[in-house]
């Protein structure tokens, strides 16, 4: 019998999330079954998404969602292989017993110098979202402007470099000065700190002066409000994500966008990159080839042990990581 931790939902958040809001428990596992396996937890993701699906997937008492990275460490099926790294969704737990169907191998040739955490990052789900946002949804052409905010987070330092491959003028803004570096090491061709702007409005007018062709949503609230009318013609919008609005107490409310959606017959389309999870292995092989080629770049914020995963979230919440933040144990 295997003893594992679960970090739960003691509550469910008001505002910001608070430590109290999380509680630690143990629960004695069930030894594995025929077509089972027992995974014990190596690196944790902690996301933004987690903040708003709480409110809506989750009951208190529930373990916390999220994904990580796990090692087999017994296992009565074929296809999993003591020893074998696989990508789960069994949330904040440091072990957990399941079959097969619910996991995801870790790509059979993963390069050996490659952090296998990447397969939380830019060689999994951020790096997906990444580029299905710009492919699928923005259709992103040669040539090409394109703004993304939370440029310096997990998805948007890959869409930064993802349209850099494909040709494309990338404007990105973060919210400190550290952050705006890290963008500029990656090729990002303008970037700016939104935080300390003068103005929101002549910043991005500055760094794009024709207007931006593809806008990659990550932020959402006021700075949704102030693109808008600098978006050129025929433009997309990919919507991503809220961060600004997740804590919120009293919902936001902002200007329509009615008159500039069909004056320049803009095209705004939210997305999760679970829609084309058919061509999730070639689009994580086209990421790993990026990798190491040396044409896309990612940098970690990692968290030491499963104790803290309350902290690095929050702290990720917060704007704390430079790249992916993830929890290792």
């Amino acid at each position: 019998m295997v003893v594992s931790k679960a970090w739960t939902l003691r509550q469910h958040f008001q505002g910001f999330p608070k430590a109290s809001d999380f509680h630690l428990r143990e629960e004695t596992l069930p030894q594995p079954k025929n077509g089972q396996v027992l995974l014990e937890a190596v690196f944790l993701s902690v996301d933004p998404y987690m903040r708003p699906y709480s409110q809506t997937m989750m009951k208190e008492g529930d373990v916390m969602i999220g994904s990580q990275v796990a090692k087999v460490i017994q296992s009565y099926n074929l296809s999993f292989p003591v020893g074998c790294h696989v990508v789960s969704d069994c949330g904040w737990r440091s072990h957990w017993v399941c079959d097969g169907a619910e996991l995801t191998p870790v790509l059979p040739d993963w390069p050996q110098d490659i952090p296998l955490s990447l397969a939380l990052g830019a060689i999994g789900m951020p790096g997906l979202t990444a580029l299905y946002g710009l492919e699928e949804v923005c259709e992103i052409k040669k040539g090409e402007t394109l703004l993304v905010n939370a440029a310096a987070g997990a998805v948007g330092s890959v869409v930064g470099q993802i349209a850099k491959i494909k040709g494309c003028r990338v404007v990105g803004c973060a919210g400190t000065d550290s952050k705006v570096s890290y963008l500029k090491e990656l090729g990002f061709d303008q970037v700016f700190n939104y935080k300390t702007a003068t103005s929101l409005e002549e910043s991005l007018r500055e760094a794009a002066p024709h207007g931006y062709d593809c806008y990659f949503e990550n932020v959402g609230g006021k700075f949704s409000s102030v693109v808008m009318p600098q978006m050129r013609e025929y433009g997309r919008i990919a919507v991503c994500g809220s961060i600004s609005m997740y804590n919120d107490t009293t919902p936001q409310t902002g200007p329509y966008v009615h008159t500039h959606m069909i004056f320049k017959q803009l095209r705004m389309e939210g997305f999760l990159c679970a829609r084309w999870k058919h061509k999730h292995q070639q689009s994580l092989r086209r990421l790993m080839a990026w990798m190491t080629e040396g044409k896309l770049r990612c940098n970690e914020h990692i968290t030491i042990g499963f104790n803290n995963m309350p902290a690095a979230f929050m702290g990720m919440l917060q704007g704390d990581n430079t790249g992916k933040a993830v929890v290792k144990v």
